[in-house]
């Protein structure tokens, strides 16, 4: 067997490894999640202010699956983090390892600020306006398997989401990307972005622009910061070239 082959074959077997690894720590979170599944749902259905609907013997079991389903991917994402760093950082060069370990912790407490948002103030916003906007002239009832698909829908994604600033500024440092590159792109990524505010909400107008506003700020932000980082980078390699 060639060198090219087997270094395939062994990083196929690292992917393998790290793969049942990350799979191995997701069930281990569902499985304590499961535990403590009554509580979370408790917590939960607050904000509700009144009983949910169950219309199947099976929705209360699926609803569990699918809170227990989301504490364990949001536990989860440190240790999908932690391996894909370990199998790339390899083929990095030194100052690149030192940037990626400095901004890994940025870019899981932005997640968490996502998430924040999306359950702490998108949420029972948008719940309270559509509650209230029914009520005027329906008898609302609601499912347990819709509340908590709006649920989920407002918020896990918005995690991902605000992301995006870190991981600009992670791509720039690393030469990756630059923000001549993102100006241009502004238009697709208005699109892009306006497209996934649409998807993650419930289908009405107010929904998508409280989601939208706040992804365009974040991706304005991103042109701004990765502007500074790139005159930096840029300063820091004209030194070097002069020093040399």
């Amino acid at each position: 067997m060639s060198m090219t082959k087997m270094n395939v074959v062994e990083h196929l077997e690292e992917v393998r490894k790290r793969f049942i690894f990350i799979l191995v720590s997701f069930v281990l979170f569902l499985v304590l999640a499961f535990l403590f599944v009554e509580e979370i749902y408790n917590v939960i259905v607050y904000s509700a202010e009144q009983e949910l609907t169950i219309l199947g013997p099976s929705d209360v079991l699926w609803v569990y699956f699918m809170i227990a389903g989301s504490f364990s991917l949001v536990c989860s994402t440190p240790i999908v983090f932690y391996h894909i760093w370990r199998f790339v950082s390899p083929g990095l060069e030194k100052h690149e390892i030192k940037t990626i370990i400095l901004y890994i912790p940025l870019i899981l407490f932005c997640f968490l600020i996502g998430i924040s948002f999306g359950y702490f103030i998108l949420f029972p916003n948008v719940f309270s306006f559509l509650s209230t906007l029914a009520a005027d002239h329906m008898n609302t009832m609601y499912t347990v398997d819709k509340y908590f698909k709006f649920l989920l829908n407002l918020t896990l994604p918005l995690g991902f989401l605000f992301e995006m600033p870190i991981l600009i500024m992670l791509l720039t440092k690393i030469g990756i990307i630059n923000p001549l590159q993102l100006a241009k792109t502004r238009k697709l990524a208005y699109l892009l972005l306006t497209i996934i505010s649409t998807l993650v909400t419930p289908p009405d107008f107010i929904s998508a622009l409280i989601v939208m506003v706040p992804l365009f700020l974040l991706y304005e932000i991103s042109i701004s910061i990765s502007k500074f980082i790139y005159k930096k980078k840029v300063k820091r390699e004209n030194s070097l070239k002069q020093a040399s």
